[in-house]
């Protein structure tokens, strides 16, 4: 004989107080971010919110770079995304990056197509990562720069992105040391003048003008 069906009333059901704001908070998450797997970003939100880590989420939504049957790729926004989860490590593990790659809903081929970039055993370090992420988005070594300048930056959204000389400089020649086309001394000539064109302002840092106008120049 079946049971009957339970019944209940508002009086029974406990709703945690805490409840609508955390689902008002991630329903914005994703639509800022537009995961490609709903279920697959949220596992990874909910297990960050539970550890308190920061969550896998977009500053603000980017415009598609591509059809909506092929929009699974990597962006600016998601590598910002995995700079915020990451960079409070010098070095990060391959597997936690994996899973980290993965909650994004990115295609796991092309994390393995970026370490082949630059081969390493259990773990690299991030601002490695975040560069050879940078040179993925970008055709270009120049491109790769911008990208990591408005990733990096503190400055307002538009603005100058500038960053330091020193991580600027770590990362142009970490680049540039992976393509066998660019001599070594072209790298250094080039360093060498952008850092006469910052020590004359004393502030150190390096923004978008600075290096694309001296790239006409040189």
């Amino acid at each position: 004989m079946p049971l009957p069906d339970t019944m209940f009333c508002a009086q029974q059901i406990h709703i945690p107080p805490e409840l609508p704001d955390i689902l008002k908070r991630f329903t914005k998450a994703a639509i800022r971010t537009q995961p490609a797997d709903v279920l697959q970003w949220s596992a990874g939100y909910f297990s960050a919110l539970s550890r308190g880590d920061p969550l896998p989420v977009k500053d603000r939504i980017e415009m598609p770079m591509a059809t909506q049957k092929t929009d699974t790729g990597l962006t600016q926004g998601l590598l910002k995304v995995l700079h915020k989860q990451c960079s409070h490590k010098e070095y990060v593990e391959l597997a936690d990056l994996e899973q980290k790659w993965k909650n994004l809903c990115l295609p796991i081929e092309k994390f393995k197509v970026l370490l082949q970039l630059d081969p390493c055993e259990n773990k690299i370090e991030w601002i490695k990562f975040l560069a050879l992420g940078c040179s993925m988005l970008g055709g270009s070594l120049n491109t790769a720069m911008k990208h990591l300048c408005e990733i990096l930056t503190s400055d307002p959204e538009g603005g100058p992105a500038r960053i330091p000389f020193e991580i600027f400089s770590y990362v142009y020649c970490y680049l540039s040391g992976l393509d066998k086309e660019i001599p070594a001394s072209d790298t250094e000539s080039y360093l060498s003048s952008l850092k006469d064109r910052v020590d004359s302002r004393k502030n150190g840092m390096v923004g978008l003008s600075d290096f694309f106008t001296l790239k006409k120049k040189i």
